[in-house]
């Protein structure tokens, strides 16, 4: 009878030692869901406080001019605006020439950003070629960093030697330019989604249904990690509803493969396998990271896309924008924990700055890859690229402020 009472006595013991430790497992759960919530809300906030901040200035914990918060400027007096002339850059490309596609309308080219307490520094091309003597500088993402570096190059292009070769080199996955002279090397590696995926083939990356191997990066990043500057970015390739993402490699019998929504998801743990990388690879003293926020893309309330025919940027409040800022928050929280391990990413925020700026997409004006059908010409609003830049434009500024980082460095 005693035995029985403390074999009772055991199991009953032992359950309630097993709910407790339940009870706390769910409470640390909940917790944390609850604190990376208001994580999420706090950044929301922060995100649209400085929408509505148009009168104050904020300062890094450098104490640099906080850049990324001012206002537009038409500037069609001055002589640096444009900063560069469309036809004269050697290295423009017809997704971002808009003028030479048709577009008469030119305002776009002169609206210059200005920070509201400081002033962004005038681009020195050949103060920026002897600071990447001897270095590379590589953009790591999608089209949009395609549209940074073909701004980034048009910059540079009057300030190159003479016995320059100004064309670009395909090799892989690698897009890029080498100078001779000042032995420097600036490019893009083409990787939409940071991780690997079935896009990463250049070639083919338009091909239908998207499958992310989503904590593999290695067979990426041994071809940019041994760059002095690395500029990232990844989003728009995320906004697809759904995604297949892979555990395992492709075509292998025994690969993990899972359908999935979750956008906000499956976009933090493809920015955890980027940082977790970075963190055990990447050599701190000598390669500086960047990491550019969302471009925004715009669309009506309809779907269709809604840069058609504008040409003015946006002062009244309306928004027409794509931007999930729960993603932002992602971004963000990924960098911050990165910082206090040690890994110092600079965030270029230019999304704010950007979303104003709905006139200066190339809409109908570039080349289509693709030929339109004739359902599509008699509804212009359904091709408009309201994605990319045209250029002279908005990405010449983000490079203007990515030109002070890298110089000051």
């Amino acid at each position: 009878m005693v035995n029985k009472a403390w074999d009772f006595f055991y199991k009953f013991h032992h359950l309630t030692c097993l709910l407790l430790v339940s009870l706390l497992a769910v409470a640390l759960y909940f917790t944390r869901d609850v604190n990376y919530l208001k994580f999420l809300k706090n950044q929301h906030k922060l995100h649209n406080d400085d929408k509505n901040n148009s009168s104050t200035s904020s300062s890094s914990s450098s104490g640099r001019c906080d850049f990324f918060s001012g206002r537009w400027i038409y500037d069609n007096k001055s002589t640096t605006y444009p900063i560069y002339k469309e036809r004269e850059c050697s290295f423009m490309e017809d997704n971002y020439s808009c003028e030479k596609h048709g577009r008469k309308d030119l305002k776009y080219q002169h609206w210059r950003w200005q920070p509201h307490n400081c002033d962004i520094p005038m681009f020195n091309g050949t103060a920026l070629l002897e600071k990447l003597r001897g270095k590379k500088l590589i953009f790591v993402g999608d089209s949009m960093n395609r549209n940074q570096l073909v701004s980034f190059l048009c910059l540079i292009d009057p300030f190159l030697p003479k016995s320059s070769n100004k064309k670009l080199i395909l090799k892989g996955n690698l897009y890029y330019f080498h100078d001779t002279e000042y032995n420097t090397t600036i490019g893009l590696y083409w990787s939409p989604y940071l991780v690997e995926s079935n896009a990463d083939l250049v070639l083919t990356y338009r091909a239908k249904g998207r499958a992310v191997r989503i904590d593999s990066i290695e067979n990426h990043a041994r071809h940019w990690n041994d760059a002095d500057f690395l500029v990232f970015d990844t989003y728009v390739w995320w906004s697809n509803p759904m995604m297949t993402l892979i555990w395992g490699s492709f075509g292998s019998p025994d690969a993990i493969y899972q359908t999935v929504g979750k956008k906000v998801r499956r976009y933090e743990m493809a920015l955890t396998t980027w940082a977790d990388w970075l963190e055990l690879n990447i050599n701190r003293t000598k390669t500086k990271l960047f990491f550019m926020s969302v471009s925004p893309y715009v669309t009506g309330v309809d779907g269709l896309s809604d840069c058609f025919n504008r040409s003015e940027p946006i002062f009244t409040g309306e928004h027409l924008k794509a931007t999930n800022d729960s993603m932002l928050g992602i971004v963000e929280m990924v960098i911050e924990r990165m910082e206090r391990r040690g890994v110092k990413v600079e965030y270029m925020r230019i999304t704010r700055m950007s979303e104003d700026r709905i006139d200066a997409h190339p809409s109908i004006y570039k080349k289509f890859w693709v030929p339109l059908t004739e359902d599509e010409k008699t509804q212009p609003r359904s091709y408009s690229d309201c994605l990319h830049w045209c250029l002279p434009g908005v990405p010449d500024v983000w490079n203007q402020i990515l030109y002070d980082y890298i110089i000051k460095s």
